[in-house]
């Protein structure tokens, strides 16, 4: 008898599933497809109620037998949340080993190709019947509007939406770049509306804004993957976890991490948001680990020294230059970390022998950093191999082997195609380990970035055939992480998301910046515009918004670096895009331009970045754009509750962008004020007592932003409507008290600070007073005053009306 499972939403008009049905791709001797609803011999047990980190689940098994393979397919419905979990187990109780392919955890509306096959369904509220007229024609009733949401496979990967008129988005730079920034084991489809994502993907209808979450919880045991066809004439949807070719020995077993499914409401305040955190907890992750209390704050080297503005290598007498700089600035630009990026070392691989530049090691620059006053930072990739490096040719059995035995392909970078470590020969991991262990204990770099982790997961063959890609990086991570010891903040890139998760305190989540806003090779932009994963501002900016939500739930989120300097190829426009971005999303703020170079207007603009804000966003539009478009962040303090709102023109021209409150999480009857923080202009809008509730600001520049803080309008008592002290236009005040007569307030920030500070009265100001010295306001328009300070980081400020 087959056997097949629907999933049947409780209630009326939601997304259903329809004979879904699992599967197991191995190979003994020849490549077998299974179905396991073609299997004869079923038992089931359950169910039974276990205790899980997600509080009681309603468990029950199906146990399938043949090709002495016995597979327990087990499914879990949480008592708490609206989800579904399953898992598979194959055991090889045969006396031949297996090779496993793929675990198929759910197909519906793919067709295997057997002749007995009929695909499973996925329908949507308003999905079309196919009905018959009676002419015997099949003829739709209406028709769906469907999207998928893909993540990528590692920190540089594209994420965002497709509709089904688009193509999935992969590098075309096919052996040159696919290692690094393509899983193996994930398809790259080139159909239209034929997409591929990883560990979690969306399918959902725009216009019903109903949705399907499927995904899994881990990626501890496999790499899980999900593919999804959104065009005609119906949806399909398919998850699996890649078993990458992994030995199964007589006796052996295999599992895979929990796969979940649930349905969600698109316009939802945050409808990604219990999925991650049911993913948080599967990964055994605390609430508010110490490590993401404070977003680091920072001065990197890598794009000073990296970059066509300076041709010098790096050396150790230019970090003693920046530090002298960072030292004298520190007043009033407050960073923490200083972190030594590539260079030091001979060679990648190499990390105990140090370049010319650095002819006493890191050592001694950690401990002038240090007493400096700053964390000192250093950059690793203790999985990469550069083909140059004295470890690869006297440790050629540590190495990752392709087919034809040759060092695996890890992607041409450095100027030759490197090699990665094979991390289950035990020598490997612990030369890794070590390097990570030298680093924060010996050397004294607390602050670690690692890079080019995806090394660890790449196909080939490796010292233990048993262990999956998704096994090996976990395990290579465990050991650093144990290496660094729990004290240590551990920042990932270039690193698969799911296996992360619990062990590094920062992930990147998007491509590096670089000084132009599209990808380019050498200055050359014709051919490597559209490359989805290169270095640019815009995929950096990209991958930060459509992966916010990540922030403090699996760790703190790394936008990468913000280049200030004019001498970029990036507009004024795209540098106040990218810090809005930057700051908004609430991740860290790192810096990597010669600061003393920079022109006051430049170094402003990093000086209102900090202290970071550290909230997470709601991303409004991350399901109707390619890029989101709309911003909203809820911030509170004793001053009162207000909106930060980002609209962004991603076009390349100037355009009109409206503000309407319908478009956000407001009140639409409520009338606001809105300040912009880049300009500093005061509007009014919403509510009945304006002619149009919208707000259009005309030609934004081509890349460009407007940031606004909404504030409810109480025209009967004083009001903050923000400052230029910090690009929250609120976090400043620390204190806010009124009277009838006088309004009392703090504003606070870490080092010297001046600027504009905007309020609203109830009567003209007669005096104004900061720590008993008077200061200079002007009036400005919808009744708002604005004074102007100069601070170290307290002031008092006393505003008397006039009678």
């Amino acid at each position: 008898m087959p056997s097949r499972w629907s999933v049947i939403p409780l209630q009326h008009g939601g997304p259903l599933l329809k004979d879904l049905r699992v599967g197991l791709r191995y190979r003994r001797g020849r490549v077998h497809h299974h179905l396991l609803d073609r299997w004869p011999a079923v038992t089931v047990t359950g169910p039974e109620t276990v205790t899980s980190p997600h509080g009681q689940l309603r468990q029950l098994a199906l146990v399938m037998e043949g090709d002495h393979l016995r597979c327990s397919l087990t499914f879990a419905l949480p008592t708490e949340l609206p989800m579904l979990f399953w898992k598979l187990e194959v055991d090889n109780v045969g006396h031949s080993p297996v090779f496993v392919d793929r675990l198929d955890l759910l197909s519906a509306g793919f067709i295997y190709r057997s002749r007995y096959d009929q695909p499973g369904e996925i329908a949507f509220s308003n999905i079309p019947e196919r009905v018959t007229s009676r002419d015997k024609s099949p003829r739709a009733i209406s028709s769906p509007e469907l999207a998928f949401f893909s993540n990528g496979w590692q920190s540089w990967s594209y994420s965002g939406v497709y509709t089904a008129e688009d193509r999935f988005r992969h590098t075309r730079l096919s052996f040159l770049r696919s290692p690094v920034e393509r899983d193996a084991g994930t398809p790259a489809p080139s159909r239209r509306g034929l997409f591929a994502s990883h560990m979690f993907g969306v399918l959902g209808d725009q216009r019903s804004r109903s949705a399907i979450l499927a995904g899994f919880l881990s990626q501890r045991e496999q790499f899980g993957a999900l593919e999804a066809f959104i065009g005609m004439p119906r949806p399909a949807l398919r998850l699996w976890a890649n078993g990458d070719g992994a030995r199964l020995g007589p006796g052996a077993s295999m599992k895979t991490d929990w796969a979940c499914l649930t349905i969600t409401h698109l316009d939802g305040a945050d409808p990604l948001g219990p999925y991650f955190e049911t993913v948080a907890r599967e990964n055994s992750l605390p609430d508010e680990p110490p490590s993401w209390q404070k977003p680091p704050a920072g001065w990197c080297s890598w794009y000073q020294f990296s970059s066509e503005d300076y041709r010098a290598a790096l050396t150790a007498n230019n970090i003693r230059h920046n530090l002298a700089a960072l030292t004298g600035l520190r007043h009033e630009l407050p960073l923490d970390v200083i972190q030594i990026d590539d260079g030091f070392e001979a060679q990648v691989g190499d990390w105990f022998e140090f370049s010319p530049g650095f002819p006493e090691g890191v050592a001694p620059l950690a401990a002038e950093i240090r007493q400096a006053g700053f964390t000192p930072g250093l950059w690793l990739a203790p999985f990469m191999v550069h083909p140059g490096a004295r470890l690869a040719s006297e440790r050629p059995g540590w190495l990752l082997r392709g087919r034809l035995g040759r060092p695996a392909n890890a992607g041409f970078l450095w100027g030759a195609f490197c090699a990665a470590l094979d991390l289950t020969h035990p020598e490997a991991l612990e030369h890794a380990a070590e390097a990570v262990h030298t680093a924060v204990h010996r050397w004294g770099f607390p602050y670690l970035k690692l890079d080019f982790l995806y090394a660890a997961a790449l196909p080939g063959q490796r010292h233990d055939p048993t262990r999956t890609r998704a096994q090996v990086l976990r395990a290579g991570l465990e050991a650093v992480r144990q290496a660094a010891g729990d004290q240590a903040f551990l920042l990932g890139c270039g690193c698969p998301l799911g296996p992360a998760i619990g062990l590094l305190d920062a992930m990147r989540i998007g491509a590096d910046v670089a000084r132009r806003w599209n990808p380019s090779f050498k200055g050359r932009e014709l051919f490597f515009r559209n490359e989805p994963d290169l270095p640019s501002a815009r995929n950096a900016s990209h991958n930060a918004l459509t992966r916010a939500s990540l922030h403090r739930r699996w760790w703190v989120n790394d936008p990468d670096c913000l280049l200030l300097r004019p001498e970029t190829h990036l507009t004024l426009a795209e540098v106040r895009s990218l810090a809005t971005i930057i700051a908004l999303t609430g991740g860290s703020v790192f810096l990597s331009d010669h600061l003393p170079a920079l022109p006051p207007d430049r170094l402003r603009l990093a000086e209102c970045l900090l202290p970071p804000i550290g909230r997470r966003p709601h991303v409004l539009d991350w399901f109707d754009h390619p890029t989101p478009q709309r911003l909203q962040l809820d911030l509170d303090g004793p001053a009162g509750a207000w909106h930060l709102i980002a609209l962004f023109n991603w076009r390349d021209r100037p355009g009109d962008l409206v503000l309407n409150p319908r478009d956000l999480y407001l009140d639409p009857q409520v009338v606001y004020y809105a300040r912009e923080y880049w300009s500093g202009k005061i509007y009014r809008f919403g509510g009945k007592e304006i002619t149009g509730s919208e707000l259009t600001i005309p030609d934004v520049p081509a890349h460009g932003v407007q940031l606004f803080a909404l504030r409810p309008r109480h025209p009967y008592q004083p009001q903050y409507l923000g400052s230029d002290l910090h690009i929250s236009q609120g976090l400043e005040v620390a204190e806010w008290e009124y009277s009838e007569l006088e309004l009392r307030l703090k504003l606070q920030r870490p080092g010297k600070a001046h600027g504009k500070v905007v309020v609203t009265l109830p009567r003209q100001p007669e005096e104004v007073l900061q720590d008993g010295r008077v200061l200079t306001w002007e009036s400005v328009n919808e009744g708002a005053y604005i004074v102007s300070v100069n601070f170290d980081k307290i002031a008092n400020i006393k505003i008397r009306y006039q009678s």
